[in-house]
């Protein structure tokens, strides 16, 4: 409590964007409190793929400076991979051609076209082990992380409060335009698989991809739009199981380790902007980040912090 007051920053939401935006805040010198409903390990977070790239957010040309600003920071990551939970690692993501995206992937190092699609070595995050690695990271520049529900913005006592509260944002803003899109995931016993694969169709609520991480394979997935069950369907994990064995057909002898069921909190276009609380604190949303929570999280960090740095 040596700070000024002036100096509080309340960080609503202990998913990625949160506890990124918090460090960040924390490190510039700001006095940090984040408040969650829940701890960051039972968030959409935790069981995102972790695969550094843009996919179901908008708007692209700002998607991708976000993204490559997050890319430079997970690249320095992957230097200490046990403690930071990233790794770079090779894959292929199929029925993607350069030219459909956006300038951004002219910046993605070694990002090269194969047969049927693009090639990379990708930052790939183990998100439990990251989450942790962020609120320790938090806690060293000072910041703490308390159980908080909140129900009104207005009523957080702060001269600055920052809105990172996801899907939550729907309710709590309000703002009817997130909504979720449902992600059913299958954990495998990795058979030996060391890349990663995509096929995406954005067209179809299906998916097909596998992600290696340390405590298993990763398979997905799923698209289901204003769907908000948290239950695994036993037909869905079966046709994903079915999906990414065609791709790899070692995986439909590997044993089921787990189901996961994640709801992506999407928007047309992800609100990064500061706004002013009736009373004129200083209030800055960072939400709506859809399926690239993950791979925006510095750099909207970056752009929120800095909207939210200015003397109230």
């Amino acid at each position: 409590m040596d700070s000024e007051p002036n100096d509080e920053v309340i960080v609503i939401g202990s998913g990625v964007a949160g506890l990124t935006t918090a460090v960040v805040l924390a490190e510039s010198g700001r006095r940090v409190r984040v408040w969650a409903r829940e701890p960051a390990e039972r968030t959409t977070s935790a069981v995102a793929g972790g695969l550094w790239w843009p996919y179901r957010i908008e708007p692209e040309p700002l998607v991708g400076a976000w993204a490559l600003a997050s890319l430079a920071e997970y690249e320095e990551s992957a230097r200490r991979p046990e403690e930071t939970g990233v790794r770079l690692v090779d894959g292929v993501h199929r029925g993607i051609r350069l030219d459909e995206l956006g300038a951004w992937a002219g910046r993605v190092p070694g990002l090269r076209a194969v047969a049927g699609g693009l090639a990379a070595r990708l930052p790939v995050i183990d998100m439990p082990v990251h989450l942790a690695w962020l609120r320790e990271r938090l806690a060293r520049a000072g910041g703490v992380v308390e159980a908080r529900e909140v129900t009104d913005l207005a009523a957080v006592p702060a001269p600055v409060v920052v809105n990172c509260a996801g899907l939550g944002a729907r309710s709590l803003v309000p703002d009817p335009a997130v909504r979720p899109v449902r992600g059913q995931l299958v954990v495998v016993e990795n058979p030996g698989i060391t890349t990663w694969f995509t096929s995406v169709d954005h067209s179809s609520a299906a998916s097909t991809y596998f992600i290696p991480q340390p405590w298993g394979l990763l398979l997905g997935g799923t698209a289901e739009e204003d769907d908000w069950s948290l239950a695994p369907d036993p037909a869905t994990a079966a046709a994903i199981v079915a999906r990414c064995s065609a791709v790899r057909p070692e995986i439909a002898a590997a044993r089921i380790l787990a189901h996961r069921v994640g709801l992506r909190p999407a928007r047309s276009a992800v609100r990064l902007e500061r706004r002013r609380l009736p009373d004129g604190r200083v209030l800055v949303h960072n939400y709506g980040h859809g399926g690239a929570g993950v791979t925006v999280a510095w750099g909207c960090a970056r752009e929120a912090a800095g909207l939210a740095l200015p003397a109230a």
